[in-house]
């Protein structure tokens, strides 16, 4: 078993308060737990009206196919329309159970 973890950074442009960007982080976190099947939540830059970190967790029977899942969702963030993709770090981990 695998557990891979994707850690992001966006910017959201148009927003002018944090209930702006609150609503395009809902919004990106919903999707990506509907389409990928994650775990998602926000877990830094709480303060910043622009900025959102993002935490993504993932579990497989394969590293490659969690890696496969968490490449696909660095590539579906930078396809966003608001939401401008800063940058992001994947974290792999294997577990014998």
């Amino acid at each position: 078993m695998t557990l891979g973890l994707l850690e992001v950074r966006l910017l959201v442009r148009e927003a002018r308060s944090l209930k702006d960007k609150r609503q395009v982080v809902r919004s990106v976190l919903d999707r990506l737990k509907g389409q990928f099947n994650v775990s998602a939540a926000e877990v830094g830059t709480l303060d910043d009206h622009r900025q959102a970190t993002l935490a993504v967790a993932a579990v497989g029977p394969e590293t490659d196919l969690v890696r496969g899942v968490l490449q696909a969702i660095q590539n579906a963030l930078r396809a966003h329309p608001i939401a401008e993709y800063l940058g992001g770090e994947i974290s792999l981990g294997r577990e014998v159970v």
